[in-house]
């Protein structure tokens, strides 16, 4: 078989296809700029729509720029249509930049983390948002929470479970007595290093730092290579991998922006235990989230201490055809031996099923609080 036919008749020399490739590059730079024009034009549309809607004294409401929904939609769409050579989500991580780029002409979002800067909430902000939002770190969950409460940010990321060490409490904690509702999901393959200041030796290391969940997704391979050495949990991994940066004889578990933050040098990589570890981090803001085609609803739920309370609970799914995704409890801080249950879901609160089974929940509760309905992880 000849090179043509290798390459579907392809006969052009190595000059004519980066001609070809210049060429195509200006196309794709002129229609970025079409849609970053057209995204001048939605935000102008929405901002005198609401400006009218004042001026008749029917509406008080801010100019709504992201919607969580019409980006999952998108997205979706370009993973569907696409046909290779690049993967569907290769490229649909191109669209979430440019997505991100036109957006932030409207207006830049500003995202709460948990942070300091290089951590995996950061990550997760900026694979969901784009690298054009603004990402304002917070010392505690609670204070990402406080942060979009207040209206000093218009969305926050908080981390809710880990493939490997189950839910993060203090977030369900914190969704109980917040008005916020969940946005959107986002899940992060974790990859651990352990990380030290340049021209530190292995030999020196007297202290390994990290996050509690980090410390447990490697427990494993520290107890193996690593037993006599002191671990101690701090607050998260941007915190480890900074003390570590600053204190000699001190090492950090954490990932790749934590070491490019804070220049560090990985004295071993992808120590985690198990090689698909995963969290997943929801996408907290003020407003509901209008249906999207392929969404979740996550509620609490806590019913009356008798026999048989969690299977009525469950049974309206059973009986309405409706998925769960996930259960979890949580002691109740009002009543001693009785728990609160997080229960997430397929499907909608607008869809007529879901409906159904919120009114036969609210009959046989004595708490129920929907967190949101949010469109399921795109990426």
């Amino acid at each position: 078989m000849s090179d043509g036919e290798r390459n579907g008749g392809d006969q052009r020399n190595l000059d004519e296809v980066r001609a070809d490739i210049d060429a195509i590059d200006a196309q794709i730079q002129d229609l970025i700029a079409q849609r970053a024009r057209c995204a001048q034009r939605v935000a102008a549309i929405k901002l005198e729509a609401v400006q009218a809607a004042r001026s008749r004294g029917e509406s008080d409401q801010e100019v709504v720029y992201y919607r969580p929904e019409r980006e999952a939609q998108v997205l979706k769409r370009i993973i569907d249509r696409d046909q290779g050579p690049l993967e569907g989500p290769t490229v649909a991580h191109v669209f979430r930049e440019i997505m991100s780029a036109c957006l932030a002409l409207e207006k830049p979002l500003q995202v709460a983390y948990l942070g300091p800067e290089g951590t995996f909430t950061q990550a997760a902000a900026l694979k969901h948002f784009g690298h054009a939002a603004v990402c304002v770190p917070q010392v505690t969950i609670d204070m990402v929470f406080s942060e979009v409460e207040s209206g000093q940010c218009n969305y926050g990321l908080v981390p809710v479970e880990n493939s490997t060490e189950g839910m993060v409490s203090h977030t369900l904690d914190s969704f109980i007595d917040s008005p916020l509702k969940i946005s959107g999901e986002v899940e992060l393959r974790i990859g651990h290093h352990l990380l030290a200041a340049p021209g530190a030796r292995a030999e020196d290391i007297s202290r390994i730092c990290a996050h509690q969940q980090a410390l447990a997704q490697c427990r494993n391979w520290l107890e193996t290579h690593w037993a006599g050495v002191e671990k101690q949990a701090v607050s998260s991994n941007g915190e480890a991998a900074r003390i570590a940066s600053v204190t000699p004889g001190t090492a950090a578990v954490a990932g790749d922006m934590a070491a490019e933050a804070y220049g560090l040098e990985p004295l071993a990589e992808h120590i985690e235990d198990a090689a698909d570890n995963t969290t997943r981090f929801l996408v907290i803001g003020r407003g509901e989230v209008p249906p999207s085609g392929a969404d979740k609803t996550s509620i609490v739920v806590s019913s009356r201490n008798k026999p048989g309370a969690l299977f009525t609970l469950l049974d309206p799914f059973r009986r309405h055809g409706v998925s769960l995704t996930r259960i979890d409890t949580r002691p109740s801080r009002t009543e001693k031996w009785a728990y609160v249950f997080f229960i997430e879901f397929e499907g909608h609160m607008q869809d007529p099923a879901v409906l159904e089974i919120m009114r036969e929940l609210e009959e046989q509760s004595i708490l129920l609080k929907p967190l949101g309905s949010y469109p399921r992880a795109v990426l």
